[in-house]
């Protein structure tokens, strides 16, 4: 009896085993056409082609003509930021725009880095691609590919690109010096939006991995944050074998076993798996995690459903995109600058650098179809996509910032990428990691390589 008992269990975990055990999958790899029209029957041109950031007297004319016509609403009694961005301060970062701002100078910056452009399944894909100025004898750089989200850009990634490229210049050693590729997602600035339905955080990464394809890497590191924190998931999840590591400071790592972590963690915490650390950063979770996403996430709601109606607004008002844009980088940066008139924004940010940020959708047209990436990837639903439900076999690296919209312990973030090998906690810092700490970020990257290659 006993026997057969015990070559029951055996047999039990060892079906349990087979068809519950993490199976290393991966994406299909597919192809896919997003340009305007029916795909051609010719090969497509794979050239590299250099570009440069222009602008005109005529656009700036336009612009000033554009601010000059802002109709102003008084903000009620006190309301500081409560209310979406203060329209006090408001008419302050109007009128530097208007009066202080030199664009023109903030396009030479601009093109202080080489950019490119290359056309990949009908999309005409710019990115910037920065070498080392210098290299140790004998030394190959390691390929590092960054991605942005939303409502930032290529340029959030300016003040880091230094650290990286040329460490030793920076007060950093050479132990780790890197060639940066930085890529506008499609939809985005200089890169070309879908025609198409459909396009999504997928064949963004399969776009991406082909695009590093063609400029000769067959392995690279990856690093993003907001939806480059999923681009980059999906590009470990479709080519595990070309991605050597992954750096993340986000991650989308909701879950049963999250759910079940928020509502006893605060009395188990620790039999769960949560630090003290944790224990700060979620709890009250009512306040911290409930309120606070709802009061965060008013624009995702809209941009998941109806992305073109706001957009038009957008699309047609400078002063308008600069509030719903400039709005982010101050509750995203800190919840309690929401209690300022200010919003707190140039505690970390320059307007100057604000402002070149959101010129890079205004100028180029981008802020719809930069919406439209919500709708194409949350529309149909939370976990719907199989992606979603996948775990990444890539060595990981994490970079857990206190004031991210929500924060993933150690532990969340292992269930969704099971070869973590560096978890950070960060003294300060919010959404926009590489824009507002470029240097503690740089100095994670390079953590990250270094545990990476002792293994």
């Amino acid at each position: 009896m006993w026997l057969e008992i015990l070559l029951t269990s055996v047999l039990g975990f060892a079906i349990y085993w087979f068809i519950y055990r993490d199976k290393e999958e991966t994406l299909p790899l597919e192809d896919g056409w997003w340009g305007p029209g029916t795909r051609s029957a010719a090969r497509e041109d794979d050239s590299i082609r250099p570009f440069k950031v222009e602008t005109s007297d005529e656009e700036i004319h336009d612009l000033h003509q554009r601010i000059d016509k802002f109709r102003f609403t008084p903000p009620l009694e006190d309301s500081c930021f409560h209310y979406g961005f203060n329209s006090n301060y408001l008419k302050k970062v109007i009128s530097y725009w208007r009066n202080g701002f030199d664009w023109k100078k903030q396009v030479e910056i601009l093109n202080r880095y080489p950019h490119f452009k290359t056309k990949i399944e009908g999309l005409d894909i710019h990115f910037i691609h920065v070498k080392p100025p210098q290299l140790p004898a004998g030394r190959t750089p390691k390929p590092l590919l960054m991605v942005h989200g939303w409502p930032g850009s290529f340029y959030e990634f300016y003040k880091i690109i230094p650290l990286l490229t040329d460490p030793k210049n920076h007060g950093l050693s050479d132990e780790h010096v890197f060639e940066v590729i930085c890529p506008s997602i499609p939809g985005y600035g200089f890169s070309e939006p879908s025609s198409k339905r459909e396009f999504n955080s997928v064949a963004t990464a399969r776009i991406f991995y082909k695009l590093m394809l063609r400029l000769g890497f067959q392995e690279f590191y990856i690093q993003g944050g907001d939806w480059g924190s999923l681009i980059c998931t999906n590009m470990a999840q479709l080519v595990p074998s070309h991605v050597k590591g992954l750096h993340l400071n986000m991650a989308l790592v909701l879950s049963n076993l999250s759910t079940l972590t928020l509502l006893l963690g605060r009395r188990f915490g620790r039999f769960l798996g949560l630090t003290e650390r944790d224990v700060e950063l979620l709890y009250p979770v009512k306040e911290k995690v409930l309120y606070s996403l709802m009061r965060e996430s008013g624009y995702m709601h809209i941009q998941c459903t109806k992305p073109d109606t706001v957009g038009s607004a957008l699309n047609d008002s400078p002063v308008g995109l600069a509030a719903y844009i400039l709005e982010k980088f101050s509750t995203w940066t800190s919840r309690e600058f929401r209690y300022l008139e200010d919003g707190g924004l140039e505690r970390k940010f320059s307007l100057d650098d604000l402002l070149t940020n959101v010129m890079l959708y205004w100028t180029t047209g981008t802020i719809v179809s930069s919406q439209r990436f919500y709708k194409e990837n949350l529309g149909q639903g939370w976990r719907t996509q199989k992606h979603e439900r996948m775990k990444v076999y890539v060595p990981t690296g994490f970079f857990a910032f206190p004031s991210e919209l929500l924060h993933a312990p150690e532990k969340w973030v292992r269930f969704k990428y099971p070869k973590l090998i560096s978890y950070s906690y960060m003294v300060r810092g919010g959404h926009f990691a590489a824009f507002k700490e470029p240097e503690l970020l740089a100095h994670d990257i390079r953590k990250f390589l270094s545990v990476l290659e002792r293994q």
